[in-house]
């Protein structure tokens, strides 16, 4: 846990390590997730997800961003095309990963308010990431002032897709 995690997205530098690490807390989510009552097979016939996964559903918050493509319709004319990236994340344990988090307080302590993000649900984003080998981490442990998204930074890349 000592290693801090580094942004595929943007790259930053490394600071100094805190000197004292703070104690882990257990996810909220996973107290969220023991609480409900457990799934029954669904209408098709598939399992459900396995004991102390959280539902489906359960939003989560994301760092994420928007990206556009201009392309050319089928007319001939200049279309921009909007979609959005999950920002992925060197794991020292899981490899590559998206950082989930339970709040949006969560989130923004860890990465700073300038951090864009998305509210998504953790069942299509870990289905969507495990089809590319990758994994999404709930309510991680994040070193402390590593911010990857400082305010000149949005104000740049909303001047960059305008």
């Amino acid at each position: 846990m000592g290693e801090p995690n580094r942004s595929r997205l943007l790259e930053y530098t490394e600071g100094p390590a805190a000197a004292e690490a703070p104690e882990v807390r257990r996810s909220s989510l996973l107290d969220y997730a023991e609480a409900t009552p457990p799934p029954g097979p669904s209408a098709d016939g598939r399992p459900g997800p396995r004991p102390g996964v959280p539902p489906y559903e359960t939003p989560v918050f994301v760092p994420a961003h928007p990206r556009y493509v201009d392309v050319v319709d089928d007319d001939g004319r200049p279309v921009r095309v909007p979609f959005v990236v999950y920002e992925l994340f060197e794991h020292p344990a899981r490899h590559t990963a998206a950082y989930a988090f339970t709040t949006v307080e969560k989130l923004v302590a860890a990465f700073g308010e300038a951090q864009p993000w998305v509210l998504t649900s953790i069942g299509p984003l870990a289905e969507a990431l495990g089809e590319r080998g990758a994994t999404v981490v709930l309510d991680p442990k994040v070193a402390p002032g590593r911010h990857n998204w400082q305010p000149a930074d949005v104000a740049a890349y909303a001047r960059e897709v305008r």
